[in-house]
């Protein structure tokens, strides 16, 4: 897939109105809001929508723009908000709204969570991700 967002800053990727909405996949880390990087506090601020996860602060919640949607979409044992595929579904859902959609979880998305699932399901949807 090419990088169709080099050179671009989130500013202008996020506001631009002749691009196509986006998802952004943001690991949270270890959870408090000063370790998270400048880029997922600048795409929190600009989402339209946020999925999240039961791991994410009421501090990270709180960078997020006021208006944003809110999604609970967390897991624990035994229990969980949705299933993966309703997961991914609904961030596909989000984007063809037109909505820039943040799914933002603790930790590492790619190592500890499902963040590889979510981004296989988005390139076969078709749906630009970062």
């Amino acid at each position: 897939m090419p990088n169709l967002l080099a050179g671009r800053t989130i500013a202008a990727m996020a506001t631009s109105r002749s691009d196509k909405p986006l998802v952004v996949l943001i690991g949270a880390g270890p959870g408090e809001a000063t370790l998270l990087t400048t880029a997922g506090a600048k795409w929190l601020s600009l989402a339209g929508t946020v999925l999240y996860d039961r791991l994410v602060s009421e501090e990270l919640l709180k960078l997020c723009r006021s208006d944003a949607e809110r999604i609970y979409v967390g897991k624990a044992p035994d229990q969980a908000a949705m299933s993966q595929q309703q997961i991914n579904g609904l961030l596909i859902e989000k984007y063809r709204a037109g909505h820039l959609v943040v799914r933002l979880k603790g930790g590492d998305p790619l190592l500890f969570g499902r963040g590889g699932e979510e981004a296989e399901a988005l390139a076969a949807a078709g749906v630009p991700y970062r």
